[in-house]
């Protein structure tokens, strides 16, 4: 009698936890990377911004299959115009660290970097 129950509670948690997974492929891929708890003035806090950096790409530009020549020189191209388009921000936020002024309450301390 307490077989058909578990198995119908199997399904509804198993499709909750793909039923996000779905929902999120068909939305624009993007991560906020916080840099708040960094120093960008050190040469310390500037590496581990870019190492986030390149894990939040690894995260946006997951393709399915990037075992195939074709979807792995994709998932690269991706990956490097992600970070590419963030350098910007990055440098923006490095000089301001070196040049510190008047801070600003609530200024962005975040840097986006999407999939396409």
């Amino acid at each position: 009698m307490l077989k058909p129950v578990f198995a119908i509670a199997a399904v509804v948690f198993a499709s909750a936890l793909v039923g996000p997974t779905v929902s999120q492929a068909a939305e624009f891929n993007s991560v906020r990377v916080s840099y708040a708890d960094l120093n960008l003035a050190s040469q310390r806090g500037q590496q581990t911004l870019q190492r986030r950096m390149g894990f939040a790409a690894v995260v946006v530009c997951q393709i399915e299959d990037s075992r195939e020549l074709a979807l792995a020189e994709a998932t690269k191209d991706c990956r490097n115009t992600a970070i590419a388009d963030a350098q910007p921000a990055y440098d923006a936020a490095v000089s301001a660290a070196r040049r510190p002024s008047v801070e600003v309450i609530g200024a962005a301390s975040s840097i986006t970097i999407v999939g396409r």
